[in-house]
């Protein structure tokens, strides 16, 4: 996992990269909040960030609040680390767009554990939004069916893309999740009725 740490003090910063690296994360560094803004705004910006609130430049609650406003493009787990201990203060945070906090001092295999859980989240949050794709791009094909068909005009079959001629129900059947079940309108029970039992209409 990519995870980037903007903190200004750089022995913190420096430790908390020593420990992600142990962990097996690859590590993009921000001295501050303006620095972490610019890193977020590239191509391949890291889907996980660990915050500090109190920073030069752009808070860590101000930089939650800018990428939450930003049009979704990809999940992104934020995390901010504070030394703040007032409930209403995590509230706030909370509200500003992260998704958990840790106090400072923070306890080492406890943070390890909170990543471990916004990991989670974003392999989730990644194949949800994968799955969404899919189905917009299903109905993107459903749409196209609204479009013009190539249709016999005597027994109604549809000319498909591979130059067959298909029923008109097997067609619709295997490009949407529509099913048939058969009837007889008024005007055809009329009319084949009377065919059958001879009557004049």
């Amino acid at each position: 996992m990519k995870i980037l740490i903007a903190e200004d003090d750089a022995t913190s910063r420096a430790i908390l990269k020593s420990m992600l690296l142990s962990w097996g994360h690859e590590v993009v560094e921000a001295r501050d909040g303006n620095e972490a803004w610019k890193i977020f705004s590239k191509k391949n910006s890291p889907k996980m960030a660990i915050l500090d609130w109190i920073m030069p430049g752009i808070s860590g609650a101000d930089l939650c609040r800018k990428l939450r406003a930003r049009p979704s493009v990809s999940p992104l787990y934020l995390l901010l680390l504070t030394v703040r201990v007032d409930n209403a203060d995590v509230v706030e945070g909370l509200e500003a767009g992260a998704d958990d906090y840790i106090r400072k001092p923070y306890n080492k295999e406890e943070l390890k554990a909170r990543l471990g859980v916004g990991e989670r989240v974003l392999k989730l949050e990644t194949a949800q939004a994968e799955r969404i794709a899919e189905l917009e791009k299903a109905a993107a094909h459903i749409r196209k069916l609204q479009g013009l068909l190539p249709i016999c005009m005597y027994c109604h079959k549809i000319r498909t893309d591979k130059q067959c001629w298909q029923q008109l129900e097997q067609y619709i059947s295997e490009h949407s999740d529509a099913t048939f079940t058969h009837g007889i309108c008024g005007e055809c029970k009329n009319k084949h009725l009377a065919e059958f039992t001879g009557e004049k209409q």
